[in-house]
């Protein structure tokens, strides 16, 4: 198992493979073939970013048993999009805006396309999995009610929390997500309780929608979500990529 993150140093961003708490640096492009080079970071030295720079995310929902809430099981995945400038990195904040009322955490498995992809076998989907990283699908409900779209509620600047790390290697359908807030623990489940796993998610939205590397797909949140509120600190934990935090703040 590898983990790549992407961060910021004396001004200039770059790649790198995550080691521990040193981080070897890498040139090129992430998704076509970069090569670490010899120099190396304390990850105290670097501010971590967001791990990919999608040119789109899509997301999933419904999709574990425990968030259906006696709803009927879906048929196919429930898709919608989100934007690129709702992507924010670990640390950054969640920033609710002024007429938001009641903005929910949603930790989440994460993928990363590695390939571009376009009606792709869910047989051959893990051909085009680069790797995997943690999310928090962050929603308004009461936009989700109320809008014709979900634009508001799901894809508001800072509504997409990604990070620390991309992991390639893992299990992906078997990694255990869970969810804190302000050190409680709010949601635990594997992902081998998707009910469309992670190769029939990408196979079925790559019917639709070309993916292309760096795209992000969050896969859906299990068990209950409930309100955050300006200075909360909510983390994200995926087994094997690491803990994504990031504090609560209110507009302005």
């Amino acid at each position: 198992m590898t983990r790549y993150v992407r961060y910021e140093r004396e001004g200039r961003e770059a790649y790198g493979v995550l080691d521990g708490d040193t981080i070897h640096e890498m040139e090129g492009d992430l998704f076509a073939g970069a090569r670490e080079t010899a120099t190396q970071i304390g990850l105290a030295e670097v501010r971590l970013l967001a791990p990919s720079l999608p040119s789109k995310v899509i997301a999933v929902g419904l999709n574990y048993r425990s968030h259906l809430k006696g709803r009927p099981e879906p048929a196919e995945p429930g898709l919608f999009a989100q934007l690129p400038s709702a992507v924010v990195g670990p640390d950054d904040e969640i920033v609710i805006p002024p007429d938001a009322k009641d903005v929910h955490y949603e930790g989440e498995l994460v993928v990363v396309i590695g390939r571009k992809a376009k009606n792709v076998p869910a047989a051959r989907a893990s051909d085009f999995i680069f790797g995997v990283t943690a999310g928090n699908d962050v929603s308004e409900r009461n936009w989700q009610r109320s809008d014709l779209q979900w634009l508001r509620a799901k894809a508001s600047d800072t509504f997409a929390p990604v990070g620390p790390a991309i992991a390639a290697g893992l299990d992906y359908n078997d990694l255990l997500v869970r969810t804190r807030l302000n050190g409680e623990l709010r949601q635990s489940e594997r992902t081998r309780d998707l009910i469309f796993n992670v190769e029939t998610i990408v196979s079925y939205v790559s019917r639709y929608v070309t993916l292309l590397p760096g795209d992000l797909v969050f896969t859906g949140t299990p068990g209950t979500t409930a309100a955050m509120q300006p200075g909360d600190v909510v983390e994200v934990e995926v087994e094997g990529i690491g803990v994504l935090r990031n504090t609560v703040a209110a507009s302005g």
